[in-house]
């Protein structure tokens, strides 16, 4: 009678222990070995019952990840970064830290693991479909619409358990979680004016539908308040950050005395630059972030910025995520922004 080790050249005794020592055995991947356990369809026949065979053969007994499987749940929830406006974004931006961080604490306290992924989507324009479709995830939170949105809506129409951070607009199918970005620009500006400012440069890429609603609050008190405001296109690269930020105020220093920083992490980049240039804030320089992110109070002079609640955002995405994984159809959920007023304006 033949043995498994005539039948399969692959075939080893040393104990398989985990869907990786499988997924070697059987020469596939350990995604192809979790979706054969799982009886998932993607798999052909063919390889799902080698798969099966090797594993009855090595009396493997799948950990609780492969028994999640097979019940068409693993447990665990997407958390994509789309950086589709720009690609050398890092995930390690603080906003983006302190995001994910309140994150893993609401998922764990749900029993529930996360899987993180940053695409690129110029790069992989199926992003999201594949994400959904691979049989790794429950459900996804996506962080940021990037320049993504028409893509988010397509899904939305066919995919209840996704819930997006961003900015809500009038008649979108995604169900967002954010603040009210266009208000917080609004007070923003508004401080801005009311400290003796009244030409204000608004730093940050308008393209993203964020930072787009921000400068657009600012917009309109400027307009409303007789003051002017310039967009100044900056990038969230920290290596091009400063350049930039530092080549603008250069040339345009005499120009501006305020400034509208799209985001807490652009405004450090144009603290330093100002110290630099040895300009006072606020006295020379009025300037206001947005976010209120840890550090900002600790800067020096200490950040005036708007306050968007970061830990209260990361418990309405899980909220929202889990309800619609039951079935729910839920409501967007804006949270309103609030001025911290500090040394800076």
């Amino acid at each position: 009678m033949a043995t498994p080790e005539d039948q399969d050249p692959n075939y080893v005794t040393a104990p398989v222990r985990t869907i990786a020592d499988l997924a070697k055995i059987a020469g596939v991947s350990a995604g192809t070995v979790s979706r054969a356990l799982a009886g998932n369809s993607l798999v052909n026949a063919k390889t799902r019952e080698k798969i099966e065979r090797i594993a009855r053969e090595h009396d493997f007994r799948p950990n609780q990840m492969a028994s999640k499987l097979r019940r068409q749940k693993t447990g665990v929830i997407g958390v994509v970064i789309p950086l589709g406006h720009d690609r050398q974004q890092q995930i390690s931006d603080t906003f983006f830290m302190t995001l994910l961080g309140h994150l893993a604490d609401e998922l764990t306290a749900r029993g529930y693991d996360l899987m993180l992924r940053r695409v690129i989507p110029q790069q992989d324009k199926d992003w999201l479909d594949r994400f959904i479709r691979s049989g790794m995830i429950d459900g996804v939170l996506v962080i940021g619409q990037s320049n993504q949105f028409e893509r988010i809506e397509e899904i939305a129409d066919g995919y209840l358990p996704m819930v997006v951070w961003g900015n809500h607009k009038e008649g979108q199918r995604h169900c967002v979680v954010g603040a009210d970005n266009r208000l917080g620009g609004k007070l923003a500006a508004e401080r801005l004016i009311a400290a003796g400012a009244r030409r204000l440069a608004f730093l940050g890429d308008t393209g993203p539908f964020e930072f787009a609603a921000r400068f657009a609050g600012a917009q309109d008190v400027a307009t409303r308040m007789g003051a002017s405001i310039e967009a100044v296109p900056t990038h969230l690269t920290p290596d091009r950050t400063g350049k930039e930020i530092a080549a603008f105020l250069a040339e345009n220093h005499d120009e501006i005395d305020g400034i509208f920083a799209a985001s807490d992490t652009i405004a450090f980049s144009c603290l330093r630059e100002l110290q630099k240039l040895g300009m006072a804030v606020p006295e020379q320089m009025k300037l206001v972030g947005f976010d209120d992110l840890p550090i900002a109070a600790q800067t020096l002079p200490p950040l005036t910025t708007i306050r968007q609640d970061i830990a209260a955002g990361a418990h309405g995405l899980v909220d929202l995520l889990l309800r619609r994984l039951n079935g729910e159809e839920t409501e967007s959920l804006i949270m309103p922004p609030r001025l911290v007023i500090r040394e800076t304006a």
